[in-house]
């Protein structure tokens, strides 16, 4: 009896022994999964609700344009501009900025008359509101304004087609609402989102 005993218990510790390292395998196991899941959220490029980065790019741009005619008749003398401006999306609301300067040239005719060094105008605004329609952004938003149109916190809409030489784009500001600026980008690029 003592052997059948010594057998039993004998069979029963390595049961046990198996069940232990059983146990440990799993336990390793579940701590590599755990580990891999969280790596795997702390490098994901999603947020941790499960959604995109919150904000994604509207438009942006910037380049070099002529203002479509100039100053207009009878003088026509052209006018340059430098511009720049991005706009972004979080949630509902846009944000971003908008920089335009147009300059002049010091003489309407003779050797002077492609030196723009005079100041025409600046816009320096906030974008608050933006749509897209295929190629096409429509950013308003408010402004300060030196020059032509001088006003603080004036609102603006910035029209901009999607492309680089030969886009265009137009800029109208609330100080000037019935002479928009029709412009046409002469090196750079605008960029625009597709449709949400």
């Amino acid at each position: 009896m003592g052997l059948v005993r010594e057998f039993a218990q004998c069979t029963e510790e390595k049961n046990m022994s198996q069940r232990v390292k059983y146990a440990k395998r799993c336990l390793v196991g579940l701590l590599i999964l755990i580990t891999g899941t969280g790596l795997a959220a702390v490098f994901s490029p999603r947020s941790a609700s499960g959604g995109e980065s919150p904000d994604r790019i509207i438009a942006r741009g910037g380049g070099t344009t002529i203002i479509h005619g100039g100053t207009g008749s009878p003088g026509f003398v052209p006018v340059i501009t430098t511009i720049a401006f991005h706009a972004t999306r979080s949630g509902n609301s846009a944000t971003g900025s908008f920089e335009c300067l147009a300059k002049a040239p010091e003489a309407a005719t003779g050797s002077q008359s492609a030196q723009f060094t005079v100041n025409a105008m600046y816009v320096t605004g906030q974008i608050t509101g933006a749509s897209v329609h295929g190629d096409t952004a429509t950013l308003t938003g408010t402004a300060n304004i030196t020059g032509l149109g001088a006003g603080s916190n004036v609102s603006f809409t910035f029209v901009v087609e999607k492309g680089g030489p030969g886009s265009t784009s137009v800029l109208t500001v609330g100080t000037l609402p019935t002479l928009p600026f029709h412009e046409i980008l002469l090196d750079g690029s605008f960029e625009v989102a597709g449709e949400n």
